[in-house]
């Protein structure tokens, strides 16, 4: 047998899947392998490339619903729906330049199967929330569909959410269906200067709380906001950043609103307009600040008012560099050098309140070598086995991809 598998129809994807659970031959799940260096190095000498899967079978305007094949590029779906002004509200990242890849190569299949969001999903949510309907294969070599075409259509609902952030280590998805959202008309970021990490995070959660309909909040200390200006973005010294969406006299109002309730005390603040708004949040979405260097990176998830003093006990520890996205609740950390610190950064969180971490860039033996995603409590390791078990008896879907062996 060939070692990549290259399905043009759902049949085919099973006919693989069947094969390769009959003959227990592992696969690696990939679309243009944009995101192959996530994760742990998957142990499959096969490949199954679904990007001959591609197109965008129906697209609703009206409906707010869009449905599309797994290799379809996420830019090609943006494009679809910025003619009709409409967005993915999750706002997929795009993790190819922090990856050492060129932008705008994932799929729509990697998207959902890395449950992939970015600094919107404190209001629109994650990307398992927009998923409303999937068709997909089982490890069993069996064809399955989830959920419908329209939000009340809760028949399997769950499943779907279920199989987004798997990795594609349960089953391989042939078949898409995402609710869409119109696009805001314009924007703005009002920007705070000069804050403190502990001082912004206290900004951005009242921020968060006001009326104001802040619809992203992302802080950079100052080596960040410095690299990021000399990447062409306006910015001087640390800079806390608060997106407002709408309609034009909308977020000119909630932009004084920001002001009366932030700018005191001095505060220097300033606003940044639609374009150049858009393209510092795509920015800091990213992790623009950490693409093209050698730093290992984690992703840190923890309570919002958590993440300076997780940043504050691994700065006493070793160098690193982090910014705040998601009102403090994401923190995104640079390590230089070639150890991860693994346990430092799990420690600190675990004292802070807990949350995860995951390791988001590393050499593929480091990536091997230590837990890449954060270690499961017992009963949830044992819930995950369980469900491996149910999808992909055989273990032949991207094994080890996130945990050793499975």
């Amino acid at each position: 047998m060939p070692d990549t598998f290259k399905p043009r129809t759902a049949e085919e994807a099973r006919d693989v899947v069947r094969w390769a659970a009959a003959e227990h031959e592992p696969l690696e799940i990939v679309g243009q392998a944009s995101k192959r260096a996530l994760g742990r190095p998957v142990q499959a000498g096969q490949v199954l490339d679904m990007s001959g899967l591609a197109g965008i079978e129906l697209y609703e305007p009206e409906e707010l619903v869009l449905t599309a094949l797994p290799g379809t590029p996420i830019a090609e779906i943006e494009a679809a729906l910025a003619a009709r002004n409409q967005e993915l509200a999750f706002d997929p990242l795009d993790y190819g330049p922090l990856l050492g890849r060129p932008a705008g190569q994932g799929t729509l299949g990697g998207v959902i199967a890395a449950n992939l969001a970015g600094s919107k999903r404190l209001k629109h949510g994650a990307a398992r929330d927009h998923v409303l309907g999937m068709d997909a294969v089982s490890g069993r070599g069996e064809i399955f569909k989830s959920g419908g075409r329209v939000v009340k259509n809760v028949t399997g609902y769950d499943l779907p959410r279920t199989l987004t952030g798997s990795w594609g280590t349960l089953a391989v998805a042939t078949r898409l269906t995402l609710k869409v959202l119109p696009r805001a008309e314009t924007e703005a970021t009002f920007l705070l200067s000069g804050l403190a990490d502990a001082e912004a995070a206290t900004a951005m959660t009242a921020a968060m709380g006001s009326s104001a309909e802040v619809s992203a909040a992302a802080h950079l200390p100052e080596a960040v906001a410095r690299d990021l200006a000399a990447r062409g973005h306006r910015l001087s010294g640390p800079a806390t950043l608060l997106r407002l969406e709408g309609f034009g006299p909308s977020v000119d109002y909630r932009f004084e609103r920001l002001r009366a309730l932030l700018g005191g005390a001095g505060r220097a603040v300033a606003r940044v307009e639609v374009d150049a708004s858009r393209a510092l949040w795509r920015a800091v979405r990213d992790a623009e600040a950490f693409a093209g260097s050698d730093d290992l990176v984690w992703r840190l998830s923890v309570a919002p008012t958590a993440g300076p003093a997780v940043v504050a006990q691994l700065v006493g520890q070793f160098a690193c560099t982090a910014f705040y996205d998601w009102s403090g609740g994401l923190v995104w950390l640079a390590v230089p050098g070639v150890d991860a610190r693994a346990e430092a950064v799990r420690a600190a969180i675990a004292a802070c309140g807990g949350g995860h971490a995951t390791l988001v860039r590393a050499p593929a033996p480091l990536r091997s070598s230590i837990p890449v995603f954060q270690p499961q409590p017992g009963p949830l390791a044992a819930l995950s086995a369980r469900l491996k078990e149910q999808f992909d008896p055989h273990g032949i879907l991207n094994p080890g991809r996130m945990t050793a062996g499975h």
